[in-house]
C-alpha cells in the first residue's frame, strides 16, 4: 500500500492536468515507481525470511520434541502413545500456524499503512473545523479588525507575508465593503485566508465584532463567511449539488435566487438537464465565467453576514463582468464585504480601499482619496488606464449615441452566446457510480494472459516454482520420517538402537528446517520480486496509455481522475496478488498433494483409493471453513438470512466439520483392519493418513484464494482494455510528417466541431480565419463561445469533425504529434504546476533536452517572476506545493508564462494568460509576451480588452463562427460587436481616467 503512495499522488496531479502534461511529460513518475518497486522487494525480503525463519523453528521444535520424547519413552516416564498425543496437539497447531503464514505479508503491508493513516488519525490541528468548542455569537454585525497582525506561511517561515497593518490596526466596519489592492504576492489573499481561519497569525489578533476569531467556533465562523476564490472549485456533480454545498438543507427556490443574482440563471436554463447538469470533473464542461458564476451563487447560497471576494470576476468576459459586478454590488448591501482585486475599475466604488505592499497596508481611503495622494494606488490606476484614455473615451463617447446601454447589451449578447456546448447530455441520465462505469464493456481475459504480462521474469518464476514444489514434497518428507519415528517404538529394538534412530530421525527433522528456510525464502522473494517488477510495469504502461489517450477520453465521466488513478494504484496490485505470492502458495500445495498420492500408493495403496473417496469431503470442509474465517461468505449469510434460510447455512456448515471427524474415524478404522490382516504396517498407516489428509486440507485453503483471483481478472481486464486502447489522436504516435521548418502560417477552413461527449451540439459552425507567419491572432468572445475550442484543436487535443486545421499549408492531421505540439508554447487561464522546484516547473517546458540554469533565470525574468523568486530562501529550489498552492495566482501564472517560454515556440497561445496578474505585473509581462510574440506566430484570448489592441487581428467569435474580423481600429469603425464589448468594458473605467 505504502510504496504506491508517492506515485499515486504524483499520478492524480498528472492525470488531472493532462491537457499539460501532454506537452510535458516527463520521467518523474517512472522514476518514483522504481522507488516504489525497491521498497516492495525489501518489503518481500523481510517477510520471507520470517517465513523461512517460522518453518525453521517449527521444524526445530518437531526435533527437539521427538528427541527429548524418546528420552522420556525410555526412562519410562512417558508412554509413546502419550507421546504422539501431544505431538499431534502441537502439530495440528503448528500446521494451523503454517497456513497463516502467506498472510504475514499482508500484516507487514496493513502495519506499514496503519502507521501513516494513526499518525494522521493521532495528529492534532491547529485549527480543527469538526471541534465544538468556541462560541457561537447569537448576532454578527460583522466589524472586522485587524491589530498588528504577523504572519508568515509554515512551509516558509523565513519568509514574511504579513508583517504588520496600518497604523498597527485595521478596521473594517458591519456593511462597510474594503478593497485590498497591491501587487501579486503582496498578502491581499492571505488576508482572506486568516480571515477564514486557514492559518491562524503568528502574532496580533483577528476579530469580529471585538471578538478573537480564534475563540469563535471554526465551524460557526465558516458558516457566516462567503468565499468566491480567485480559481473556482466544482465537483464532478451537478450544478445543483454544487451550489447546494454552499449551505445545507437549501432549497431549490434559494437556489433559483443565489443563480439569478450571480448572473448563472439564463445559461443553466438553457441546458436540457437544467439544474441536473453534470458539470464535469474539476468544473471542467464549463467555461471559465460559467464556473466563476457558480461559485458566485455558491457563495451567496448561504445568505452570509461576510463576503470575501478574491478575483471573483477575473475569469468573466467583458459583458458578464458587468452584469455580475452589478449583482455583487446589489448582495454586498448589508454585508461586511472584503475584495480583492486587479481589475481597479471593479473595486472604485467599495468604501475603503487599501494599498498594500509587501505584506504592509500603507495607505488606505476612498477611491477619491486615494487619487489625491498619488500614492501606490494612484500608480495602479494609472498603469491600468495609460495608454487606453483616448480609445477608451472614444469608445464610451460613441456608445452614448447607440439605443443599446452596456448592460442591455451584456445581457442580451449573454442570452445569445452562453456556452450552448452544454445542452447536450454528457450522461446526466443517470449518475454513474464507479465501478457501474467502469466495468462496462470490458473483455474478460484468460489466467494465462495474466501470465504473460509477467513472461520477462521467467528466471524468477522458475526458481520460485522449484523451490514451491520443494516446499509441497517438505509435508510428505515430514510424514516419511514422522511415521518412521513411530515405528521405532514399535518394534523391539533394544535400547541403544532406538536411540540412534530417535537421534537420526529428530535430525532429519533439522535438515528439514534447514532446507524450509530456504526454499520458502527464495520462494517468496522470486515471486515477490517478479509482482514488484509486474507491478511497476504495469503501472507505467497504464499510466503511459493514460496520457497517450485524446483530451475526449477524459472527458468521458468514466474516466475521472479518482477512477484512473484508482486504477492505477490497485489494479496493477491485484493482479500481482494473483500471479505472485498466491500462486506460489498453490503451486506449493498441489505438489504437496500430488506428492503425498504418490507416496501413498507406495506405502498403502488400499488405504490411499479409500481416503481418495474421502478427500473430496475433505477439501469442501475446508473450503467452508476458509470462506468462514476470511469473511468471503458474509454476501452469502446476508443473502441466506434475507431469505430465512440462515439455519441451513448453519447445519450445513456443522455437517462439513462432523464429515472430517467422521472421516477420520473411517480411515483409522479401516487402518486398524489393514494392520491385523498383515497388509499394512502401522507405521504406514500414519505416513498414509498424514500425506493425504493434510494435503488435501491445504488444497481446500487454496480455494480462500478464489476472490483474489477474480479480483485480479477484472482488474487484468480494466489495465488490457486501457494498455491496448487505441486514441484518435496519438500523444506518443511516431508517425506523421516532421517537416525540417516551420514558419506559422496558420489556417482554420470551414471547421465544424462538436465535442464528443456532446455530439449533437454544434461548438463550431464553419469557423475560418488565417493567420500568417509572425502575426499574433486575437480571439474575443463571450464566455463559451468557442474561443479556446480554437486552441485545443490547433493543439490536437480534438481533430475537427469537418473543416481542416492547417500549418503552413499541411494539415496538422498529417504531422506527427509530438513533433506539432514541440513547436507550440502554451500559457492557459488556470496554471497548472507540479508539487516541485520552481526550476523544475519551469524546465518542464522542455523536456527534449536538458534545460540549463541561465535559460531558466533569462525565462523567469521575461515572465517578472525572478525578483519574486530572488526573495525567496531557497530561490529556484522552493518548492510550490500541490498545484502550487504555496503562490499566488499571479506567481504561478508568470512561472506559467516562465515555462512556455523556456522552450522558445515558434507557436504562441495565451489562453488569458495574464488575468490573474496585478496591473502593475501585467503591464511588465504584457511587455515581456510582446517581446515573446516577435517573429513567432501568437494566439491571444482574452477578456480584458485593451491587452489586444496591438494585435495585427482580431476575430469575434459568436455561436461558433467569426462575425468580425480586422484591427483595433477597423472594429471600432464598424461599430458592431467588438465595438460594443469595448463600449462595456470601457463604461466602468471611464470615471476612472476622467479622474486622472
Amino acid at each position: 500500500i505504502l510504496p504506491a503512495a508517492p506515485q499515486g499522488g504524483k499520478a492524480e496531479r498528472k492525470v488531472s492536468s493532462v491537457c499539460v502534461t501532454v506537452f510535458v511529460t516527463s520521467p518523474r513518475y517512472n522514476k518514483n515507481l522504481e522507488e516504489a518497486k525497491r521498497i516492495g522487494i525489501k518489503k518481500a525480503i523481510t517477510a520471507n525470511i520470517s517465513i523461512g525463519a517460522a518453518f525453521l523453528l517449527i521444524y526445530a521444535s518437531y526435533a527437539l520434541a521427538f528427541w527429548y520424547g524418546t528420552t522420556l519413552v525410555l526412562s519410562n516416564e512417558y508412554t509413546i502413545g502419550q507421546v504422539i498425543t501431544v505431538f499431534f496437539s502441537v502439530l495440528i497447531g503448528a500446521f494451523s500456524i503454517g497456513q497463516a503464514s502467506p498472510s504475514i505479508e499482508a500484516f507487514a503491508n496493513a502495519r506499514g499503512a496503519a502507521y501513516e493513516i494513526f499518525k494522521i488519525i493521532d495528529s492534532k490541528p491547529s485549527i480543527d473545523s469538526y471541534s465544538k468548542n468556541g462560541h457561537k455569537p447569537d448576532n454578527i454585525k460583522g466589524n472586522l479588525e485587524f491589530r498588528n497582525v504577523h504572519f508568515s506561511y509554515p512551509s516558509r517561515n523565513e519568509v514574511k507575508f504579513l508583517i504588520s497593518s496600518f497604523r498597527d490596526c485595521k478596521k473594517i466596519k458591519g456593511g462597510q465593503t474594503v478593497a485590498l489592492v497591491g501587487n501579486s504576492g503582496c498578502g491581499k489573499s492571505t488576508t482572506v485566508q486568516l480571515m477564514q481561519r486557514l492559518y491562524d497569525p503568528t502574532e496580533g489578533v483577528v476579530s469580529i465584532d471585538g471578538q478573537d476569531i480564534r475563540t469563535i467556533n471554526v465551524r460557526y465562523l465558516r458558516e457566516i463567511i462567503g468565499v468566491v476564490s480567485q480559481e473556482p472549485v466544482l465537483f464532478a456533480t451537478t450544478i445543483a449539488e454544487n451550489i447546494r454545498y454552499g449551505r445545507e438543507n437549501v432549497t431549490m427556490e434559494e437556489i433559483e435566487k443565489a443563480v439569478k443574482e450571480a448572473n448563472a440563471y439564463d445559461f443553466i436554463m438553457k441546458l436540457p438537464n437544467k439544474f441536473d447538469t453534470l458539470v464535469g470533473e474539476r468544473g471542467a464542461q464549463l467555461s471559465g465565467g460559467q464556473k466563476q458564476r457558480i461559485a458566485i451563487a455558491r457563495a451567496l447560497v448561504r445568505n452570509p453576514k461576510i463576503l470575501l471576494l478574491d478575483e471573483a470576476t477575473s475569469a468573466l468576459d467583458s459583458e458578464s463582468e458587468a452584469v455580475v459586478q452589478v449583482a455583487l454590488d446589489k448582495a454586498r448591501e448589508g454585508r461586511t464585504t472584503i475584495v480583492i482585486a486587479h481589475r481597479l475599475s471593479t473595486v472604485r466604488n467599495a468604501d475603503v480601499i487599501a494599498g498594500f505592499d509587501d505584506g504592509v497596508i500603507v495607505e488606505k481611503g476612498s477611491h477619491d482619496e486615494l487619487m489625491k495622494e498619488k500614492g501606490i494606488y494612484f500608480k495602479l490606476v494609472t498603469v491600468q488606464t495609460k495608454g487606453n484614455e483616448i480609445e477608451l473615451e472614444n469608445a464610451v463617447d460613441e456608445a452614448d449615441a447607440l439605443d443599446m446601454s452596456p448592460k442591455d447589451f451584456g445581457s442580451s449578447l449573454l442570452r445569445r452566446s452562453t456556452r450552448k456546448s452544454m445542452k447536450g447530455p454528457q450522461g446526466q441520465d443517470r449518475k454513474l457510480s464507479t465501478k457501474e462505469g467502469l466495468d462496462e464493456h470490458v473483455p474478460p481475459v484468460s489466467f494465462w494472459r495474466i501470465l504473460k504480462l509477467n513472461i520477462t521474469e521467467w528466471p524468477y518464476f522458475v526458481v520460485g516454482i522449484f523451490c514451491a514444489i520443494i516446499n509441497g514434497g517438505l509435508q510428505p518428507a515430514f510424514s516419511i520420517i514422522f511415521s518412521r519415528m513411530i515405528g521405532v517404538f514399535t518394534r523391539n529394538d533394544d535400547r541403544e538402537t532406538k536411540r540412534q534412530h530417535s537421534n537420526m530421525f529428530s535430525l532429519l527433522f533439522l535438515m528439514l528446517g534447514i532446507i524450509s528456510f530456504i526454499t520458502f525464502f527464495l520462494q517468496g522473494f522470486t515471486f515477490g520480486k517478479a509482482g514488484e517488477i509486474l507491478t511497476k510495469r504495469l503501472r507505467y504502461m497504464v499510466f503511459r496509455s493514460m496520457l497517450r489517450q485524446d483530451v475526449s477520453w477524459f472527458d468521458d465521466p468514466k474516466n475521472t481522475t479518482g477512477a484512473l488513478t484508482t486504477r492505477l494504484a490497485n489494479d496493477a496490485a491485484r493482479v500481482k496478488g494473483a500471479i505472485g505470492a498466491r500462486l506460489a502458495v498453490i503451486t506449493q500445495n498441489i505438489a504437496n498433494l500430488g506428492t503425498g498420492i504418490i507416496i501413498s500408493f507406495i506405502y498403502g495403496w488400499q488405504l490411499t483409493l479409500l481416503l481418495l473417496v474421502i478427500v473430496p469431503i475433505i477439501a469442501i470442509a475446508g473450503v467452508v471453513e476458509i470462506k468462514m474465517l476470511s469473511g468471503q461468505a458474509l454476501k452469502d449469510k446476508k443473502e441466506l438470512e434475507g431469505a430465512g434460510k440462515a439455519h441451513i447455512f448453519g447445519i450445513t456448515f456443522a455437517i462439513t466439520q462432523a464429515m472430517m471427524n467422521f472421516s477420520y474415524a473411517i480411515c483409522f478404522r479401516f487402518g486398524a483392519y489393514l494392520v491385523q490382516h498383515g497388509y499394512m504396517e502401522f507405521q504406514d498407516v500414519l505416513l498414509v493418513f498424514s500425506a493425504i489428509v493434510y494435503g488435501a486440507m491445504a488444497m481446500g485453503h487454496v480455494s480462500s484464494f478464489a476472490p483474489d483471483y477474480a479480483e485480479a481478472k477484472v482488474s487484468a481486464a480494466h489495465i488490457i482494455m486501457i494498455i491496448e486502447k487505441t486514441p484518435l489522436v496519438d500523444s506518443y504516435s511516431t508517425t506523421g510528417l516532421k517537416p525540417n521548418t516551420m514558419e506559422g502560417n496558420l489556417t482554420f477552413n470551414e471547421v465544424m466541431f462538436n465535442y464528443p461527449t456532446r455530439p449533437d451540439i454544434p461548438v463550431l459552425q464553419g469557423l475560418s480565419l488565417e493567420v500568417k507567419k509572425g502575426q499574433t491572432l486575437a480571439l474575443v468572445g463571450s464566455s463559451g463561445c468557442g474561443k479556446s475550442t480554437v486552441v485545443q484543436l490547433l493543439e490536437r487535443f480534438y481533430d475537427p469533425l469537418a473543416g481542416k486545421v492547417l500549418i503552413d499549408g499541411k494539415e496538422i492531421k498529417e504531422l506527427n504529434v509530438q513533433w506539432l505540439r514541440a513547436h507550440m508554447g502554451i500559457v492557459s487561464q488556470e496554471p497548472i504546476l507540479f508539487d516541485c522546484s520552481i526550476a523544475e516547473n519551469i524546465a518542464y517546458g522542455d523536456n527534449s533536452r536538458v534545460v540549463s540554469q541561465e535559460e531558466i533565470v533569462q525565462a523567469a525574468k521575461e515572465a517578472n517572476i525572478h525578483p519574486f523568486i530572488e526573495t525567496l530562501p531557497d530561490k529556484y529550489n522552493t518548492r510550490v506545493g500541490d498545484k502550487g498552492t504555496q503562490l499566488s495566482g499571479g506567481q504561478k501564472q508568470r512561472i506559467a508564462i516562465a515555462r512556455a517560454l523556456v522552450r522558445q515556440p515558434l507557436i504562441l497561445l495565451l489562453d488569458e494568460a495574464t488575468s490573474a496578474l496585478d496591473t502593475q505585473s501585467e503591464k511588465v509581462v504584457q511587455e515581456a509576451l510582446d517581446k515573446a510574440r516577435e517573429g513567432r506566430t501568437c494566439i491571444v484570448i482574452a477578456h480584458r480588452l485593451s491587452t489586444i489592441q496591438n494585435a495585427d487581428s482580431i476575430v469575434v467569435i459568436q455561436k461558433g463562427k467569426v462575425r468580425e474580423h480586422g484591427t483595433h481600429q477597423q472594429l471600432l469603425a464598424q461599430k458592431g460587436i467588438y465595438f460594443s464589448m469595448v463600449s462595456v468594458q470601457a463604461g466602468t473605467k471611464h470615471l476612472s481616467t476622467v479622474m486622472i
